[in-house]
């Protein structure tokens, strides 16, 4: 049995699953610490410390970090090592970033010689003593973080891999951020998460302590995973190296969630929660993947993230009549406080919910509670909540052929009748925790990303040599080794280059293998990665 948890700006789910199978589920108000709201949720689900016992794992879905990206709050000053020159210094790092993410990170940025080819040859030596210099200079300013990019550190690392030991050396307490874990070939994308991974140090530090702590106080003693933004796991210890991974983490469970919950592969999934509805759609069971540059909080980064559409629609999104008599639904929101400020619950706030209670949701507040709502100003509402819905489908669809919409989520009684666009709306048994479901049944990913010259007489070969080291990755990373199965296939020409050149990007999955839940919390670094 798992445990799977999702931590939202709202409330917390979470549940108890054996297999694919919900045993029990529980929903509770996002706490201000986490803390406590967490452990009160995990306490309710499983009274019974015996029963605990029985878990083989915990697996925790949370906003928190990206909360903290997109609020500019608790980052930590970084120092900054682009490695390239002469190469690169047209554009210095940190170019385009907002001016007040630049304050809040507070970073410092020194360039030096060295860089790769993409072919593997060194653009210039390395310049170790300049990195010493950078590490004393970091060192004086009090960082304890840095983040270090250098030119095509995804196909050879070598020259990051070195300046992390000086760096070690002259900062042995400091967090090293390394571009080749976190992103593709791109430079400047590459460099914006490196450096965003490096200043979300001190927030992971406190998220991770944080979620131990409610665990430790249930008496559970096994492992506990993250869910990262591809819709596998992460263990603790690498959650603090590579914070960034959790982010999107909460929309692609729900979307893995309605898959397992309804068996649609393909189909467009609609997650209505307390502020916001993320509207996604599943290609082979999985999120489909943003193709370009993902922006987060006003960065362009080279993350492998989910196609999302977030609309502003939620359980606790504010209800205003204008005065042209028009109605207006969100953006603004009670969110977690929405059992004590909408009018349901004795509060003065109209809120999406309380339109939903009016028209006769029960089990949610009180109707007597509601006053006299005019019909019209009902009416009104509903209409305004299905056509942001119906707006959110046509802008993410990408062909004429209409797929299934799966409704998820605690907001999605707020919905009725059937969206337009669509072929045919599925709302499945559980559905108010779909994202602790899909977090609760995450698998483990890995694999690998190359650039290399293929030509047609052994493409074959060179295909099933990387399909192996994929699947190898995985089982490395604690997939079990008789069920890894490869995800995706990705092949691409490379501009600039010799016609044979092709950039391979090959994804494996499998579930978590039972063996490796014995070594609690020691999945591979493989299993960080982000290709």
């Amino acid at each position: 049995m798992r445990i799977g948890v999702d931590v939202g700006g709202t409330n917390t789910d979470a549940v108890l699953v054996d297999g694919t199978q919900v045993l029990a589920s529980v929903k509770e108000p996002t706490s201000a610490d986490i803390v406590s709201g967490l452990a009160q949720a995990l306490a309710r689900l499983v009274p019974n410390r015996a029963e605990l016992a029985a878990v083989d794992a915990i697996v925790i879905g949370t906003t928190q970090l990206t909360n903290a990206l997109i609020e500019r709050r608790g980052l930590n000053a970084v120092g900054i090592l682009r490695i390239g020159l002469p190469a690169t210094q047209g554009l210095p790092p940190q170019v385009g970033w907002p001016a007040d993410l630049v304050q809040a990170v507070g970073a410092e940025a020194v360039m030096v010689r060295g860089g790769h080819e993409s072919d593997g040859r060194e653009i210039t030596p390395l310049d170790e003593d300049t990195i010493r210099s950078a590490a004393r200079r970091f060192r004086k300013s009090g960082l304890r973080s840095v983040a270090v990019t250098s030119v095509f550190a995804p196909l050879v690392g070598l020259h990051e891999a070195r300046a992390a030991e000086i760096l070690r050396e002259e900062l042995p307490e400091a967090a090293v951020s390394l571009s080749a874990d976190l992103g593709g070939v791109g430079l400047l994308e590459r460099e914006n998460a490196t450096i965003v991974n490096a200043a979300l140090a001190e927030a992971a530090a406190r998220v991770v302590s944080g979620f131990r702590a409610a665990v430790a106080g249930t008496g559970y003693a096994g492992p506990v995973f993250l869910t990262q933004n591809d819709g596998t796991i992460l263990d603790l210890d690498q959650a603090l190296r590579f914070p960034v991974l959790t982010f999107a983490s909460g929309p692609t469970n729900s979307m893995r969630g309605a898959h397992l919950l309804t068996g649609l592969a393909e189909a467009m999934v609609a997650d209505i929660g307390g502020t916001t509805t993320d509207i996604g759609t599943l290609t082979g069971g999985y999120p489909r993947q943003a193709t370009s540059a993902v922006d987060l909080g006003g960065l362009r980064t080279a993350f492998r993230m989910p196609d999302l559409l977030v609309v502003g629609l939620g359980g606790g999104s504010v209800v205003e009549q204008q005065a042209d008599g028009s109605v207006t639904v969100g953006p603004r929101s009670v969110a977690h406080a929405l059992s004590s400020q909408a009018r349901a619950f004795g509060g003065a706030v109209l809120t999406a919910t309380d339109i939903a209670v009016a028209q006769g949701l029960k089990g949610l507040g009180r109707r007597s509670a509601l006053g006299t709502l005019p019909p019209a100003l009902v009416d009104r509402a509903q209409a305004r909540m299905m056509a942001m819905l119906e707006d959110g489908i046509d802008r993410l669809r990408t062909g004429a052929k209409p797929l299934p919409l799966a409704l998820v989520g605690g907001g999605a009684v707020l919905i009725r009748g059937q969206p337009a666009g669509i072929e045919r709306l599925v709302r499945p048994r559980h559905a108010e925790v779909a994202n602790a479901v899909g977090a609760a049944t995450a698998e483990v990913g890995a694999g690998v990303d190359r650039i290399l010259p293929i030509p047609a007489a052994e493409r074959a070969r060179i295909l099933q040599d990387l399909q192996a080291e994929a699947r190898a990755a995985a089982v490395a990373a604690g997939a079990r080794p008789d069920a890894v199965r490869i995800h995706s296939i990705e092949e691409v020409q490379v501009a600039y280059a010799p016609p044979e050149t092709r950039r391979v990007r090959i994804r494996a999955l499998g579930p978590l293998d039972p063996a490796h839940l014995t070594r609690a919390n020691t999945a591979s670094r493989t299993a960080a990665c982000v290709f």
